[in-house]
């Protein structure tokens, strides 16, 4: 394996091409996500055999319409295929198009074939070129176009050996630029042009004064030479204008000849589908009709799966706790850990389904189609149609949504999304959301059809989502900065789901969350387990003190050891911790644990599970009982009622609603804001809106 050759690959494409599609069936599970050097934006690579000698690295760029940047997500092309860091240049560069719109995609193409490396252009979605009524000449388009072409579909695995032949023969593809930037446009300033840079080609020359200032890794001497050009010379925009229907005029001449579209032998059924899903009455019936089957789902197809695992989960503790010696170690495996990741891994099927949803919507197209809709209503509430895409996008993680917001130019709508989003609920707010609606909504449907307990959930959302707009609305109209932007969204043609595409993303995603929540909810069951299971002076003579008060107790008895456990619990560490905080959440109905469960939740929220989870077992030690029916069982010591009883779990549901509950969250506004300012008032006036809404809905329905 030292010995073995590994070509590396860059991936590019416009939006909407199939690329994605294409990295999963080259890599399957063979990937990596992480950021690219210095900036939070995503980095996907894969790894693949060519042959017994020779194996690939890929890296997926992201979408682009052209080499010329307008958002950080396209600098990135800009930078690995222009000017790439050490080490980072491509071998070959895999650009896929889409059959159906080629003309637009090959205005990218011309620009890499210009930074005369090594191109293959393949062309995606052949399957559909019958039913389009596409024909198109490849071997006439591989000699006018100068490189290998192919025809592949990434959804059916079509083609795809025919492309790692062409890989491994990379070093024949001809790297002779298509002459797209003639010097004819003006023979005076690119004649000066190539002067200034005698070691780079004209493109190269003419990106190195029109992007200088988004390529990090040119030399100082590069940059002041750039800067000094166009001060000189003043024609640069009027001449990109020119270079664009150069190059459009060479694509229509190509295409002329070598690609045609008979409508007439196709059978496309787009349009009378988006006459009816984008219709501007029924599109939004469809859109309600498609989130409630969604939330159907997630309690209906997951009940099964997450009985199992809470079982599992019991079962493990309880066989674990048999199979040790007694000790503090036993003592924290089974009263610490397992409780702890136990109260996350039972909503594993609930975020899996939800993933899964995503993933069908994106992949048939659908998803464009949604915010295409809600774009007029964003407009009402001073919000961009971008805004759409972070707003849809929070329903994951407000994290990455977050980040998504790089794409609106406009700075005032960019930061009111920014600001806004975190009120999408995200599928942290899940697991708190299942465990409470199942304790305090009835297991009953409306008209022997609709799910009761689904139906609160999508309202749970639904509230969320009113609650960002007219933060929005609000925002838009108190901030004094100057917008607006434009709003250009792509429809893609429906597809049917790629089954593996959809099997990974929902494989990635479910991962992603439950190892990045793993970590925060392992670390935080380890401290929560000491502080419940250490204290001063009351906790160590507990046993004493509960015998002196009930002489009439059997030391041996059950009724004891609970007694005993409860003791401990409200004279530990955190017990006192809970107690500190209890006068300022009693007014929303909740006990100190709870208020322990809220404040270790600022890590991420989906630890409020596992945090009960684990002062229930530290509390209950030996108990048999899941994390589910512990709570249902738990008294209000005030009233002698169910603690989490119908006001007090409605309180709960309408504070994680509203809460800036994740300090992951505050920590990604700051960066993309560049100022503390943003997230602090983020956090107090999101807090105050829950605090006020959950007293008044506990004060309302006690």
């Amino acid at each position: 394996m030292s010995n073995a050759k590994i070509i590396k690959i860059a991936l590019v494409g416009n939006p909407n091409t199939g690329k994605t599609s294409l990295f999963n069936q080259l890599t399957g599970l063979k990937q990596n996500v992480g950021n690219y050097p210095g900036i939070t934006v995503d980095r996907k690579e894969g790894f693949f055999k060519l042959n017994a000698t020779t194996s690939a690295s890929i890296i997926d760029l992201p979408g682009t319409y052209s080499i010329n940047p307008t958002t950080l997500d396209e600098n990135i092309v800009l930078e690995t295929l222009f000017h790439p860091a050490k080490n980072e240049a491509p071998d070959v560069v895999v650009m896929v198009a889409d059959v159906e719109n080629l003309k637009r995609n090959l205005l990218l193409f011309s620009q890499l074939k210009d930074l005369e490396i090594p191109i293959i252009l393949a062309i995606n979605m052949a399957d559909q070129m019958k039913r389009k009524g596409i024909s198109i000449d490849i071997e006439a388009l591989k000699t006018d176009l100068d490189t290998e072409v192919l025809l592949i579909s990434a959804r059916k695995n079509q083609g795809i050996d025919t492309l790692k032949k062409h890989i491994l023969n990379y070093k024949k593809i001809s790297t002779q630029a298509l002459d797209g930037l003639s010097i004819k446009i003006d023979k005076e300033f690119f004649g000066a042009l190539k002067e200034t840079f005698p070691n780079k080609s004209l493109y190269q020359a003419w990106l190195t004064i029109t992007q200088f200032h988004n390529l990090k890794n040119l030399s100082i001497i590069e940059k002041e030479a750039a800067q000094e050009f166009l001060n000189c010379h003043n024609k640069v925009k009027h001449l990109q204008h020119k270079e664009t229907i150069l190059r459009y005029q060479k694509i229509n001449n190509i295409l002329k000849k070598d690609y045609k579209v008979d409508r007439l032998k196709g059978s496309d059924l787009r349009a009378k589908l988006d006459k009816v899903l984008m219709h501007r009455v029924f599109g939004y019936v469809i859109f309600f009709l498609v989130l409630f089957l969604i939330f159907e789902s997630i309690f209906d197809w997951a009940i099964g799966p997450m009985n199992f695992i809470d079982n599992l989960f019991l079962q493990l503790s309880n066989w674990t706790e048999m199979q040790l010696p007694p000790g503090v170690l036993t003592n924290l495996i089974v009263h610490g850990i397992i409780p702890g990741l136990g109260g996350i891994a039972i909503f594993i099927p609930q975020i899996a389904i939800l993933f899964l949803f995503i993933a069908v919507l994106e992949e048939t197209g659908y998803m464009s189609r949604v915010v295409f809709l809600m774009d007029k209503i964003m407009r009402l509430f001073g919000l961009n149609g971008k805004s759409v895409v972070p707003l849809m996008s929070g329903t994951a993680c407000a994290i990455p949504a977050i980040m998504a917001a790089r794409n609106i130019s406009s700075w005032k709508e960019r930061l009111i999304t920014i600001l806004v989003t975190p009120f999408i609920t995200c599928s942290a707010r899940l697991p708190i959301y299942a465990i409470i609606i199942s304790l305090i909504i009835p297991n009953e449907r409306l008209f022997g059809i609709l799910s009761l307990q689904a139906t609160v959930l999508m309202l749970l959302y639904l509230i969320g989502f009113l609650t960002a707009i007219i933060s929005a609305f609000i925002l838009d109209k108190t901030l004094k900065i100057k917008k607006r932007a434009f709003f250009i969204v792509e429809m893609p043609n429906y597809k049917l789901p790629s089954p593996k595409n959809v099997a990974y993303t929902v494989i990635e995603k479910t991962k992603a969350f439950i190892f990045g929540a793993g970590k925060i909810i392992l670390a935080l069951s380890i401290v929560l387990w000491f502080l419940a299971s250490n204290g001063p002076s009351k906790f160590k003579d507990a046993e004493q003190i509960v015998t002196q008060d009930n002489p009439e107790l059997n030391t041996t008895s059950p009724d004891f050891n609970q007694k005993v456990g409860s003791y401990k619990l409200e004279h530990s560490y955190i017990g006192y911790m809970g107690k500190a905080i209890e006068p300022i959440i009693k007014p929303l109905g909740y006990d100190w644990k709870i208020g322990i469960a809220l404040i270790s939740s600022f890590a991420a929220r989906e630890v409020f599970v596992g945090t009960l989870a684990t002062i229930y077992s530290v509390e209950n030690e030996g108990d048999t009982e899941t994390i589910r029916e512990r709570m249902k069982k738990e008294i209000n010591q005030d009233t002698g009622k169910p603690l989490f009883d119908f006001p007090t779990g409605m309180s709960l549901l309408l504070y994680y609603v509203f809460a800036m509950q994740c300090m992951s969250t505050l920590a990604v506004v700051k960066r993309e804001t560049n100022s503390w300012k943003w997230p602090i008032l983020q956090l107090f006036f999101m807090t105050g809106i829950a605090y006020l809404v959950s007293f008044t809905i506990y004060t309302f329905l006690s």
